[in-house]
């Protein structure tokens, strides 16, 4: 299989492991990246565009991240901080007022970003284009009530994540989430990453393609059943001119490997990159003060959630044969297996992403391979049995509850 691109020789295991996944067909196409200390020393790419594998994923293709678009706005959220206009530790609706409607005047911007704030989903009936119109969406989360009192259960939020921290930043800095990120962040980055994709970059855009069946609903009117049906989002959505032109920020993101990987190594290499500062050293570790532990309401995974981004625990110790234990790591990924790694400790960031969307209930051994071959590449441990993903979490997971 061929693998284009370039990398360190260090992290040939990064290459192999690309190659393996395309050659065995678990990828159609991929990139993967790592950057130490904001350098890259992986940039690699291979595979197709199609199903049918006639158009050859190119240097500079672009596709939807879904969920791996939390850590740049997440970066976000830490940058506003950092700058002293955004209190992560301010109710919501000290910037929004209207927010504080139905009980939601005890909900902390640090509550939205570590997945307590007990809006997870939309309690009125929703659709796609609901969920695309920005001021409709965030107008319908200003007036309901939590599902549960904020800061004491952790309920993922897949997709209201975006439009809650978008319209944070909107009124701290009078633009758009979409806006921001591409002026304050991509921008000066140069990173090829987009949360509301311009029509000048549909050209390389490329589809997600459905490699396994959708999710069903569980019929028991749980919050799984609440928050993924309503409603509910498909990879071939992603594909759509108006989910590109959205700018939900917690899953419509557009990119590769090699943006993912510029963009988030501001975090691992200590808030400076390629000359461009966006964060003091002590705003980069803001992203580890924990906000949450425990099992997540929606996934039934054991989690700990710091600043916007998962940190390390025992699902991450298991998941990843022990490479992350004891690591300061600021970690997320996208359904359908995109994923990034930030490594405080190690200086170093780890991304991945691809176009074969499979369901795995958010841990994608593709991208395992990637980030533990990443991992002994730079440690120099020896080879050995690659840990497998077997969904068994390494405490009991509760149902989905009934909230």
């Amino acid at each position: 299989m061929t693998i284009h691109g370039t990398f360190d020789a260090r992290f040939a295991r990064v290459r192999d492991a690309l190659a393996a996944n395309l050659a065995s067909g678990a990828d159609i196409g991929a990139s993967a990246a790592v950057c130490i200390d904001g350098e890259p020393v992986v940039d690699i790419w291979g595979g197709h565009l199609d199903r049918e594998r006639t158009q050859p994923w190119q240097r500079d293709s672009i596709v939807n991240t879904f969920s791996t678009t939390k850590t740049m706005t997440a970066l976000c959220a830490l940058i506003l901080a950092d700058r002293g206009v955004l209190d992560l530790d301010a109710p919501v609706a000290d910037y929004w007022p209207e927010f504080a409607a139905a009980g939601k005047e005890r909900v902390l911007v640090r509550h939205v970003l570590g997945h307590t704030s007990g809006l997870p989903g939309w309690t009125e009936k929703v659709t796609l284009a609901d969920i695309l119109d920005r001021e409709k969406a965030v107008a319908l989360l200003a007036k309901q009530a939590p599902w549960w009192e904020p800061g004491t259960q952790i309920g993922y939020q897949p997709i209201t994540y975006g439009p809650l921290l978008g319209e944070i930043i909107r009124r701290v800095t009078g633009k758009t989430l979409g806006r921001f990120f591409r002026e304050e962040v991509a921008g000066p980055l140069g990173g090829d990453y987009h949360i509301g994709t311009l029509p000048e970059h549909d050209a390389r855009s490329a589809p997600l393609i459905q490699s396994s069946p959708a999710i069903a609903p569980l019929g028991d009117g749980s919050i799984y059943d609440r928050v993924f049906f309503n409603p509910l989002v498909l990879p071939q959505d992603a594909y759509t001119l108006a989910w590109r032109r959205g700018e939900l920020g917690g899953s419509n993101g557009y990119g590769n490997a090699r943006s993912v990987a510029a963009i988030q190594s501001v975090l691992s290499a200590g808030g400076e990159v390629r000359g461009v500062r966006l964060l003091s050293k002590q705003g980069c570790e803001r992203v580890l003060e924990l906000q949450g532990e425990g099992v997540d309401l929606l996934t039934g995974f054991p989690l700990r959630w710091g600043m916007g981004y998962a940190v390390n625990g025992p699902i991450f110790d298991t998941v990843y044969g022990g490479r992350l234990t004891g690591r300061r790591i600021a970690f997320w990924g996208g359904s359908g297996g995109s994923i990034c790694m930030n490594d405080l400790d190690r200086r170093m960031t780890v991304a991945y992403v691809m176009n074969k969307h499979v369901e795995d209930g958010g841990i994608d051994q593709r991208g395992i391979d990637i980030v533990v071959a990443a991992c002994d590449s730079l440690t120099g441990r020896e080879a050995g049995p690659k840990p497998v993903w077997t969904g068994v979490v390494p405490q009991a997971a509760q149902p989905a509850q009934q909230i």
